[in-house]
């Protein structure tokens, strides 16, 4: 028996408060990032592999806790997880050294890991095909809406108070929302399939999944999206104090701005994902290229502005991360539509998997980079603060180019989605028991 709509707001409400949590607790780190650099005296590419970190273990704890949302109690996966991250987002606050607070980055990954699939894996369970987008879309909310309030928030700590207070006040929430999640409903594997399953599929769920094309294209566009994202999320603030010569509590202000309105590419994107779909089956796709097309002239213009112009510059930045977050709304949706029920929360953590190695070597190579154009600069006579300046800002044209092939990348994979959605159906019926 399906929830009620009251239960199904509720639900949706306590998953996007959860996912709201996970972003801002990981984002913590690139909001003051600047004074642990200072105060550690650090390179980017430390910093960097801070994340790095982070993200590593994310993606080889993952693969275990989708296994474990696809035949477990997801709510349990939620709650679990909830409460690790936050126990190690709290010690974070704690550490004083780069090696201890590196430790409590990757008890932070472990946590994290369990949110992707368990939560994805429900959301397909509560909503049918025509209105799932949407469901992941606001959901997916608490990614901007989580980094936004990090910036604002964690920005005015550090700046009045201290870097290791902003740790503590991300980790004050998470013991009541681990409990909230106890609360939710536990719907049976394909409940909103048209041709419900009977029994679960056998074989390997990894090997099932990699024999699905479309994720294949899928897993490349989130490597590249997500190096993206990261390298935003991990240096956007110390790109606006370096380059745009602002305070850590304004520039956290300005990328709250630019973090807390890709909201409405999630929104949008969601909305136009489900009236496509009715139309397109590999439209869902084929939306996602297109707003990385027009997204990638949008980032590269921002990076174009000259120093000590904050306001243009993220005039033109916040209509290319709109269209960014477009991606999940359209993408993840799109996982629903090729891989079966059961195999959801496994879909998920392979998709996390790949990305993230991609995504730790490529974040690690963004620091790197920052560093050697820094070095040259100030070889070539630059003063130290400018070189560091120079050098962030010639890593991050990375990202439009980046922006330009992951276009290319989900155009691709929308042709493989009509076969892989159809094989998908006919699945369903075969095991529903369905005659035509």
């Amino acid at each position: 028996m399906q929830p009620s709509n009251g239960r199904l707001a509720g639900t949706l409400a306590v998953l996007f408060a959860i996912n709201f949590l996970n972003f801002y607790d990981r984002t913590v780190l690139g909001a003051v990032g600047e004074p642990i650099k200072k105060e550690w005296n650090l390179s980017d590419a430390q910093l960097a592999s801070l994340t790095t970190a982070f993200v590593l273990l994310y993606a080889a704890v993952g693969l275990p806790l989708g296994h474990w949302a696809d035949t477990g109690r997801r709510r349990v996966v939620l709650a679990v997880g909830v409460v690790v991250w936050t126990v190690f987002t709290g010690l974070s606050g704690l550490a004083t050294s780069f090696a201890m607070l590196f430790v409590f980055r990757l008890g932070v990954g472990v946590g994290e890991a369990s949110c992707a699939p368990a939560a994805n894996s429900l959301i397909g369970d509560l909503f049918p095909p025509e209105r799932r987008a949407r469901a992941l879309s606001i959901f997916m909310l608490g990614l901007p809406l989580g980094l936004a309030a990090c910036y604002l928030v964690s920005g005015l700590v550090a700046r009045n108070v201290g870097w290791r207070e902003a740790f503590y006040v991300a980790a004050a929430p998470g013991l009541v929302l681990a409990l909230l999640a106890l609360w939710l409903p536990e719907p049976a594997r394909g409940a909103t399939e048209t041709h419900r399953p009977t029994g679960r599929p056998t074989g390997s769920a990894i090997l099932a999944i990699l024999r699905i094309p479309t994720m294949w294209w899928i897993i490349a566009s989130g490597a590249i999206l997500n190096l993206n994202l990261y390298a935003l999320s991990s240096f956007l603030t110390s790109y606006l104090m370096r380059f745009h010569h602002l305070d850590i509590d304004l520039a956290n202000r300005f990328n709250a701005a630019i973090a807390g309105l890709g909201a409405l590419g999630l929104l949008l994107g969601g909305w136009l994902a489900d009236l496509v779909v009715g139309k397109r089956t590999a439209g869902r796709l084929e939306l996602a290229a297109v707003a990385m097309l027009v997204a990638a002239p949008f980032l590269w213009l921002a990076l174009e502005q000259p120093a000590g112009s904050p306001w243009t510059f993220t005039a033109l930045l916040l209509p290319g991360t709109v269209l960014l977050y477009v991606y999940y709304s359209t993408v993840y949706a799109t996982i629903q539509d090729v891989v079966e029920p059961a195999r959801r929360g496994t879909a998920m953590a392979v998709y996390f998997f790949v990305f993230y190695l991609f995504t730790a070597l490529g974040l690690y190579g963004f620091g790197w980079l920052s560093d050697q154009l820094k070095d040259a600069a100030l070889a070539a006579g630059a003063t130290a603060d400018a070189a560091k300046a120079t050098g962030l800002r010639g890593a991050f044209f990375s990202v439009p180019v980046l922006t330009l092939a992951l276009a290319f990348v989900l155009w691709a994979g929308s042709w493989a989605v009509p076969r892989d959605h159809a094989r998908l159906q006919e699945r369903l019926r075969r095991d529903a028991g369905v005659v035509e």
